[in-house]
């Protein structure tokens, strides 16, 4: 065999394998910041009255900005995960997944099968989003994409042992 028909079929083997270890690492992101994303429960904020309904809490700000409906659901946050690949995602989606399921599912059918060489993004474009991450949630008081990123070396390693 010649030393090109080597070199061809190395970087076919990489490149199938980098393919392998971005869709194995996005996946574990995905899952990871689906975990990390805390679900609304009003027992848990500052100044709710749990022991009433949600009408009767009129005048917690949550309930003023629009966040808190009559029959509140939490699950908002979690369904407005979005995964672009090449490009930032724009916009809300309506809708809750409280268990993130649903949501998890679709950003990782987003993944392409050749997902090496791409950049993705994954944002959250609700307007609490930002104070979410910088800890204003007793369920996420560190946050959550900081904390994955943290791990972000720890799923490379994973996958590439993944991967042979």
């Amino acid at each position: 065999m010649s030393f090109a028909l080597d070199i061809q079929k190395f970087a076919k083997k990489a490149g199938e394998n980098a393919d392998k270890v971005v869709k194995v690492v996005m996946h574990s992101i995905n899952n990871d910041v689906m975990e990390r994303s805390p679900v609304g429960n009003p027992t848990l904020w500052q100044g709710w009255d749990a022991s009433v309904s949600v009408r009767a809490n009129e005048d917690h700000w949550l309930r003023q900005a629009g966040f808190v409906g009559e029959e509140y659901e939490g699950g908002h946050f979690r369904a407005n995960w979005q995964l672009g690949v090449d490009v930032i995602p724009d916009g809300e989606i309506d809708g809750i997944d409280p268990s993130g399921n649903v949501t998890l599912a679709k950003l990782n059918a987003a993944i392409p099968s050749k997902a090496g060489g791409h950049v993705y993004f994954l944002t959250n474009n609700l307007p609490y989003a930002i104070p979410l991450e910088e800890g204003h949630s007793k369920q996420a008081p560190l946050g959550i994409l900081g904390l994955v990123a943290v791990k972000f070396q720890d799923f490379i390693d994973q996958a590439t042992g993944e991967v042979k």
